[in-house]
């Protein structure tokens, strides 16, 4: 019975998780911590979302509580707020001169997976004088993806958020395919197209490089870490060299897998490997400071002294870590039971039952009485008034009953949207008295719809409306007629509010008109 449990005491020595190790696991799940998110098929919508994770973690992905500081950074170019910029500027300044690249050694999820990919056992590829070259395309990156694209774009009034559109395997991984394996997205995968083909590919390269290559991502591709090394060298937090202690033996540069140069440069994540090498410690974590001031480390002359001081740090940061722990286990163990137990985000709403049409409402003849409200396809929809951009009232699809219905959710902020809304402007001129087309502004970037309508459609035929809260801020009208997360969505109505046709995604001009031809051809031969 010992021996058993000696081996289980050297086991658990041998492949017990490291304090950074559990670090990266409390935070990967913080930030993460909506896990109905998974079951529901659908992303995390509350105020949190207003805030930025430090490290690398996808807005789209289901358990997401945060916003990625990257996205942000890229979508604030387009924002029709002229200090949105700024404040994401000054948000990732703010974290790079608190932690620098600590960031990406002990918080970012997305630096999690890469560390447990390496640990698959494989033949590696070790660092040389070429990885230390290709590290610097993460600056080019940086400026190019990051910077120059989305404010081109900006110019064109298109918000294009380049890097996570085209490169971020993060965005793929925990975003699309995370929404995509639920059964509930089915419909997201008529969206699909060559660009997804080229970032699942993209992703798939990335997981299998970072098997045989230690953080093959946060060393040769990613802008936010990029970005974090400017303030390694001013960071509050992160790895320290002690210059007078150091001999220069090259262990601390051998041990480590990132391609520095030195101690704590721009490429130094504060993995803290280099600490336990150094021979005359001359390598420390600046955060130790903080438990130990200057001060008293200078005060000591005496050999007895000094190791006095040495038992004092080591009691004081014992005590700080158990103080962590708990608080950090406390905010844990408190997200996650509020957000996936208790919080509503709406996705609780049913579309299938909706807010529906009564027969003393809706004017509908007896004939409809069996068809059953709801979302899909079939279904009689579901109708609510919505307030006109415009400002001169309400408008409701039971108005428009004898007429076909096209109902499009978009919204100033997506591309796709803005590229399809001139085909809806063509059929509503090409339609016009028979077809009604009717475009819903979602909530988010509200206000900067009636400037763009008066600017690109000035006397288009389309009504514009903003969805509304049907219950609460997260029960959108969006949400009652069967959307998800994804934009633009359309519904294609019969005279008799029907729901004959459903778009996921862009819709083309051809689209539209099949379906209103179908819908008409339909109608002429019941007559």
């Amino acid at each position: 019975m010992k021996n058993v449990i000696l081996k289980i005491k050297n086991w658990w020595a041998a492949h017990a998780p490291t304090k950074r190790r559990l670090i990266q696991l409390y935070s990967a799940l913080l930030f993460n911590s909506y896990l109905k998110g998974y079951i529901t098929g659908d992303i995390f919508k509350g105020m949190s979302k207003n805030l930025c994770t430090p490290g690398l973690n996808c807005y789209s992905c289901p358990g997401a509580v945060t916003s990625c500081p990257l996205g942000a950074l890229q979508n604030s170019f387009s924002s029709s707020g002229k200090t949105a910029p700024y404040y994401m500027l000054g948000i990732i300044m703010l974290y790079g001169i608190i932690f620098g690249r600590w960031i990406c050694g002990w918080l970012c999820p997305f630096g999690l997976i890469q560390d447990l990919l390496h640990k698959i056992k494989t033949p590696k590829l070790k660092k040389s004088r070429f990885t230390r070259v290709l590290s610097f395309f993460k600056y080019v990156l940086l400026v190019l993806f990051v910077v120059v694209l989305p404010l081109i774009y900006m110019l064109h009034d298109f918000p294009l958020p380049a890097f996570c559109k085209y490169i971020c395997p993060a965005g793929t991984i925990g975003g699309a395919i995370g929404l995509l394996i639920n059964p509930g997205n089915e419909g997201m995968f008529g969206m699909l197209g060559p660009l997804f083909t080229w970032k699942f590919a993209l992703a798939v390269s990335f997981v299998v490089g970072m098997i045989f290559v230690y953080r093959l991502f946060c060393r040769f591709i990613c802008p936010l870490g990029a970005l974090y090394g400017f303030f390694n060298k001013f960071s509050l937090f992160g790895i320290t060299l002690d210059k007078s202690k150091c001999i220069s033996c090259g262990k601390c540069i051998s041990v480590c897998e990132m391609d520095i140069h030195h101690v704590g440069d721009h490429e130094c994540i504060s993995c803290g490997k280099c600490v336990g090498v150094c021979p005359t410690k001359a390598i420390s974590y600046k955060g130790s400071k903080i438990i130990l001031p200057d001060s008293e480390i200078e005060s000591a002359k005496t050999e007895e002294e000094k190791a006095a001081v040495e038992v004092k740090r080591e009691k004081r940061v014992k005590l700080a870590s158990r103080i962590t722990a708990l608080v950090l286990s406390a905010v844990l163990l408190f997200s996650l039971v509020y957000l996936n137990f208790f919080y509503d985000d709406g996705t609780n709403i049913d579309p299938d039952q909706g807010v529906g049409d009564t027969d003393e409402d809706s004017g509908d003849t007896e004939d409809d009485n069996s068809i059953p409200t709801g979302s899909k396809i079939g279904n009689k929809c579901p109708s609510y008034d919505l307030e006109l951009v415009n400002g001169s009232g309400t408008v409701n699809i039971k108005e428009f009953r004898g007429k076909i219905v096209i109902i499009n959710f978009w919204g100033v902020w997506c591309g796709p949207c803005k590229q399809e809304l001139p085909d809806f402007d063509d059929v509503a001129n090409e339609y016009d008295g028979e077809v009604v087309v009717l475009t819903i502004h979602t909530v988010t970037n509200k206000a900067s719809a009636p400037e763009y309508i008066q600017t690109h459609f000035p006397s288009s035929k389309m009504l514009f409306a903003y969805d509304v809260p049907l219950t609460s801020e997260k029960d959108m009208y969006f949400h009652l007629l069967g959307g998800k997360s994804a934009y633009p969505r359309t519904l294609v109505l019969d005279e008799k509010g029907v729901i004959q046709a459903i778009f996921d995604g862009k819709a083309t001009h051809s689209q539209l008109i099949d379906s209103i031809e179908a819908i008409r051809s339909e109608s002429a031969d019941t007559q």
